[in-house]
This record gives structure tokens, sequence and C-alpha cells, in this order.
């Protein structure tokens, strides 16, 4: 008996509907873009953390980064600049970091010296990355084909080196490059390995090209080599032209070194003791210390508020949905008047007249929430194709704006529902 009534009263919600096409559709748009900005604003959101999460993922959640930076200009006594600059980390630090700190698995130092390189008649802006053979346990970075540098390149300072995926496609073209000559500065060094990040994808590739030419002009990609050999050949002291003082000096040992700890909880003990370290071996504030860890718990509390502020701002378009759709139930109680009398005349409930106002607003929000969805979930793929942003459309997300606009369909019914039911049969008989 109920299933036959529910059945009754939603062909008659749906007849009512129908018989007015153009104003249940309007109404219906306000829903239909509240769902669907609810979750292409989600999927934004989560698309972007989830890129931000992964780049720092890059970096090692294990690991704490330290960086030579620029201290502040100083000047001499008698108010000139310094001729010789002489700042940032040195192996020494290295050497305390390794046996000062407990629970180090690895400690990786890095010298990054931007070079032109030369292939036969191929030239490329690149960086050099002068490291050590443990390098790629601490990065991202897989070799291809080949191999890395050895302890033995190492110890007798050989010229060789891996290159990028990238120097391939800029040099080599369609050679095979193990075993192959790359000039770098004034030497010479032999190709035993090409490397690549492991999540080298179409997107991560365009995404760390376009970086890479904002911050270092028209550097295409990286040379690895012994740590020995890029001290050794390239020297630790830059000469740099300068219009006000001439010729100036820089002598830096190390741009990077990469700590290594292999239990989590003491990733924080552990940045502390590089800190005491570099404070009490270093008077300039030459140096900045990167803990991903904590990058990621900080991009994990930014991307929760971000959500909130987008899902409330999206959520604001769905109750202007809903206060249309209250308008517009009122205009059909008033225009229904004599139709909701004649009901009660034959007997309708109180309870059957709300169900039946009830059911109109359930269809109205539903058939929107549907639609929404569904271009909901296509405004994502056109962002993605056409803005190059990475999103993430969750399950989730359609849940919640499904639910949110039938919430707000009913609330926003009950009113108009109520009004309806409680109107004088008598009253409404003589409604003309």
């Amino acid at each position: 008996m109920f299933l036959f009534r529910l059945k009754r009263t939603l062909k008659l919600g749906i007849k009512s509907l129908w018989m007015h096409r153009l104003r249940s559709t309007l109404t219906a748009l306000g829903i239909i873009f509240g769902v669907s900005s609810v979750i292409a604003m989600l999927a934004i959101g989560e698309g972007a953390s989830a890129d931000a999460q992964r780049k720092i993922a890059q970096l090692g959640s294990h690991n704490i980064i330290i960086e030579t930076q620029d201290p502040p200009e100083e000047k001499s006594s008698t108010g000139q600049q310094q001729t010789l600059k002489e700042y940032g980390l040195t192996y020494n630090d290295a050497e305390r970091f390794r046996n000062a700190i407990p629970d180090v698995q690895v400690i990786v130092p890095n010298r990054r010296i931007p070079q032109e390189a030369q292939y036969r008649t191929n030239r490329a802006s690149i960086e050099v990355v002068g490291t050590v053979p443990w390098y790629p346990q601490i990065s991202t970075l897989q070799v291809q084909y080949g191999r890395f540098v050895s302890a033995l390149d190492m110890r007798y300072k050989r010229g060789v080196c891996v290159i990028d995926d990238q120097i391939v496609k800029a040099l080599f073209a369609f050679d095979y490059p193990i075993g192959e000559d790359i000039k770098l500065g004034t030497d010479y060094y032999r190709v035993v390995g090409v490397a690549k990040e492991k999540d080298d994808t179409p997107e991560t590739r365009q995404t760390a090209s376009s970086e890479a030419t904002s911050q270092a002009g028209a550097n295409v990609g990286t040379i690895y080599v012994p740590l020995t050999t890029a001290q050794d050949r390239f020297g630790e002291t830059n000469l740099q032209m300068s219009g006000t003082s001439g010729i100036t000096m820089e002598r830096v040992e190390l741009q990077e070194i990469v700590v290594k700890v292999n239990d989590l909880m003491q990733i924080i003990p552990a940045k502390q003791s590089v800190e005491t370290l570099l404070k009490k071996y270093h008077k300039k504030n030459d140096y900045a210390i990167t803990v991903p860890l904590e990058l990621m718990k900080r991009q994990q509390d930014i991307q929760r508020i971000f959500t909130i502020v987008l899902g409330s701002i999206a959520a604001i378009s769905l109750i202007v949905g809903g206060i249309g759709i209250m308008n517009i139930m009122l205009a059909t109680v008033s225009e229904r008047t004599r139709e909701i009398g004649i009901r009660r005349a034959l007997g309708a409930k109180k309870k059957d007249i709300i169900f039946q106002f009830l059911s109109e607003t359930f269809i109205l929000t539903a058939t929107g929430g549907i639609l929404g969805i569904i271009l909901g979930l296509g405004i994502p793929s056109l962002v993605e194709y056409y803005g190059n942003m990475p999103t993430v459309v969750k399950i989730s997300s359609i849940g919640w704006a499904f639910g949110i606009s039938s919430a707000v369909g009913i609330i926003f019914g009950l009113y108009p529902a109520y009004r309806a039911a409680n109107m004088d049969p008598i009253e409404s008989l003589r409604h003309e």
C-alpha cells in the first residue's frame, strides 16, 4: 500500500513538473551549477594539493636538506665591499653531521655549477652536479641504462659523467650516448650512464622544464660528475664582474648537503642538531635548512583550510539554488490552491499534501544533482586539458555535493509544503 502511494505521488510530481518544463529547468539550474561548482572546485583544490605533496615527497620524507645561501653584503672598515667572499657549507660540515647526529643513514654533499655542455656541434646550457655514488639513495633519480658514478671514479677523480634524459634529447638526438664524450669547460667527460626522475611523466617534465626555464634561464638538464672531479677541475672560487667594485671572487665549497635519517621520529631532533652545529661553526647566516616532512604537514594543514574555503564558497551557490526552489514552490502553491482544496475535500490528509510537494522538490533537486555531477566531472577534465593543472575528483566530493543538494531541496521545500498543507479547505475551494 505504501509503495503504491509512493509511486502514485512521484508520478503526480513528475507530471506537475513536466507541465511547467521551462520553469522547472530554470529552477534546477541553480542546483546544477551549485553541485558542479562544488565538485569542480574541490577537484582543483585536491589536485593542487596532490601536486604539491608529490613535489615535496620527491625531496624525501626522511631527508634534511641544508643549502648554501648568499649572506648579506659585508663591508670592510673602509666602507668598501670585500673582493673575496667566503661563505656557505663546507666538507667539514658534512663530516660533523656524520659524527654528531645519531641514526643517520647517509650524508650526501653536492656541488652545483652552471656550465655549457658541448657534443660535436651541439651546445646546451646545463647544471653540473658534483656528487657521491650514493646520491640516488636520497633522491628520485633512477639510472635508465649504464651506471652511476662509482667509488673508484671518486678516488681517482675520473672524468666520467651521468646525464639525464633531457640532455640526451638536447645534445645526442639519435646517437647512443654511452661511451661518448661531452665537453664541459675545457675538459672532456665520458658518459657512463643515463638517468631520469622516477615519476617522470609528461606533466612533470613540462612542469620541471618551465620551472627550470624561469629559474635558470635556458638550462635544459643536469649532468652528474664525481664530487672529487668537480672539486679538482672546477675549483671552489668563482669570479664575478661588478660595475661598482670590479672583479669579485666567491669561494663556496658545497652548495648542498642532504642528511638522510632512518627513523622519522628522529627528524626533528636531527634538524635541531644540524642547527646547533651550523650556528657554532658559521658566523654568517649563509645556510638554509629545509625539512620536507615539515613541509608536507604544513601543506596538509593548508589543503584542509583550502578545501573548507572552496567548499563553503561552492555551497553558497547551492543555498542560492535552494532559495530559488522555495520561491518557485511558493508560487506553485498559490497557483494550485484550488487543487489542494479539492484533494482535502476528497479526504487527503495534511501529510499527503506535504509529501506531494516534497516529492516534487526532491525530484527537482535530484535531477539537478545528477546533471550537476555530470557537469562537475567534465569541468576538471577541461581544466586539466586546457589549463595544464592537475585535478583529483574524489568519490566523497561527489557524495557530499549530491547529498547537500538533496538536503537543500528538502529543507527549502518544507515551508511551501507546510503552507500548502495548512490551507483552509473551504477557502481553497473558493479560490479562483
